[in-house]
């Protein structure tokens, strides 16, 4: 009887663990998964990394996953270079260049990398302290985490917590994750190591 129980108990921890196993967004050779909108420029350079990059428009553009996410948490590597404006967005819907959802702020330094804003609503929900820009080290690879599971999301960078809150909007939501370029012109940023584990 003993040994049934503790094999019910492994079985049910194998189901548990494999719900929740890492899987990769960017496999390094090209965008399959994604989905480009806009103008912009993303393609995958000779190193394996993913390029977002500023285009002649100079407007917004966005690289969305085909796939939708409600419960997860999300790593992806960063480096900016000129101005540097990005970001993840999680739970969004995007038609064209409008995208309604949250962002994960990745912006150069004194602009609240690591906060989370509402594209289309309520704009800013939360910034970091200001003392936590330290974290950000421009123009090298940095680590972003973003965890969202019901209505409650938490940010890192570099291992550091940024922002912890609730929201019972983004707790309804649901759907695509996309990096995004900023207006403007003069932007880019690589990514590698794009990595999600549903929760």
């Amino acid at each position: 009887m003993r040994i049934a129980i503790t094999m019910i108990g492994l079985l049910l921890l194998g189901v548990s663990t494999s719900c929740q196993s890492t899987s990769s967004l960017f496999n390094g050779k090209n965008l399959d998964g994604w989905q480009v909108y806009g103008t912009e420029k993303w393609y995958v350079n000779d190193e394996g990394l993913l390029v977002s990059e500023s285009g002649p428009d100079k407007q917004y553009g966005y690289l969305a996953t085909d796939k939708t996410f409600k419960d997860f948490e999300i790593t992806a590597e960063f480096k900016q270079e000129d101005n540097g404006n990005s970001g993840i967005f999680f739970r969004s819907d995007i038609e064209g260049t409008k995208i309604s959802g949250w962002q994960a702020e990745v912006a150069p330094p004194n602009h609240d990398t690591g906060g989370v804003y509402e594209s289309y609503g309520r704009g800013w929900l939360i910034k970091p302290a200001k003392e936590k820009d330290q974290y950000l080290k421009f123009g090298e690879w940095n680590t972003m985490k973003v965890r969202v599971v019901g209505d409650h999301v938490t940010t890192w960078l570099n291992g550091k917590e940024m922002v912890d809150f609730t929201d019972e909007k983004i707790g309804e939501a649901s759907g695509k994750i996309a990096l995004q370029i900023h207006d403007g012109g003069g932007i880019k940023v690589f990514w590698k190591n794009i990595k999600i584990k549903e929760l």
